[in-house]
């Protein structure tokens, strides 16, 4: 049975919130308030802690993609149901950062969601959510809620030169007929690619470096796909000596504890060339 979907708009930092009530509604706020019982023994452990944790909590959730584009106009999409890489990734930030602001209550954890997936944190239009996995970074860098650590985990320059949603609309429901839209890509493509200063670990050169990796880094896979810069993202988890990742994966149609090393998963996949290692910064008092 196809599941509908609960759309959320608000204010960021209103009081109100605005609701197009669906049949999972209750479903979402039952995750959320179970997630949020378990995981309180590790309220005062380290963000890192905390994301496996999150990422813990979710494994089994069924894979399903494109669960954002939903609706014509952009809105919140909530969905705690149904996951893919990167809102499984978002979810886990969003949710350990609710705990490290004391504020374990839906409303609160949709605010953080919101400021983190939109560009100046807030909803404004399709082109206002931050599509490029890079974009994103560098948005969420500037935020304080990340820190790049690529380059000194012993990363190399990255050269960018993103197009593939303007050069691909149609596979875009909300870019398809709509050239004002594409062009507005293409800009921010453009402004990405000028941005510079990226950088990426080689997938041969993983074992000289995956020391500098601690469980919870955001693991994002560079690609050879043209037009693109990361096709995959993951949450790194050591176990034991070993270093792998927990994911939402589309070839086992759920979240689960990858069981091939980072190493051998990068080998595996021909278009992935290498890594990008990202650490979440824990919640300064002042932001509470």
């Amino acid at each position: 049975m196809k599941h509908t979907t609960l759309i959320i708009t608000f204010l960021l930092y209103g009081a109100s919130v605005y609701a197009q009530w669906s049949s999972d509604m209750a479903q979402d706020r039952s995750i959320l308030s179970s997630f949020f019982s378990r995981v309180k023994a590790v309220e005062n452990a380290s963000m890192g802690e905390q994301i496996i944790q999150s990422a813990l909590y979710f494994l089994d959730t069924p894979y399903v993609g494109h669960t954002l584009e939903i609706g014509e106009e952009e809105q919140l999409i909530i969905n705690l149901r149904e996951l893919d890489c990167t809102t499984f990734m978002e979810n886990c930030i969003a949710l350990s950062r609710a705990i490290q602001m004391k504020t374990p209550h839906f409303d609160a954890y949709c605010k953080i969601l919101e400021y983190m997936r939109y560009r100046n944190g807030k909803v404004d239009g399709y082109v206002s959510r931050l599509h490029y996995t890079t974009d994103w970074i560098a948005d969420n860098v500037a935020k304080g809620v990340l820190e790049d650590i690529t380059r000194q985990a012993g990363g190399k320059p990255l050269h960018l030169q993103l197009s593939f949603m303007s050069s691909n609309p149609d596979s875009y429901k909300h870019l398809k007929e709509r050239p004002d839209r594409v062009e507005r890509i293409r800009q921010i493509e453009e402004q990405i690619n000028k941005r510079g200063n990226y950088y990426y670990i080689p997938k041969e050169e993983i074992p000289i470096h995956q020391k500098q990796i601690k469980s919870g880094d955001i693991i994002g896979f560079t690609t050879s796909i043209k037009g693109l810069d990361i096709s995959h993202v993951a949450i790194a988890y050591w176990q034991g000596d070993v270093l792998t990742f927990i994911h939402a994966s589309s070839t086992a149609k759920k979240v689960i504890v990858e069981p091939d090393s980072l190493l051998d998963y990068c080998n595996k996949v021909k278009s992935n060339t290498g890594i990008v290692v990202l650490r979440c910064r824990p919640v300064v008092p002042a932001a509470q």
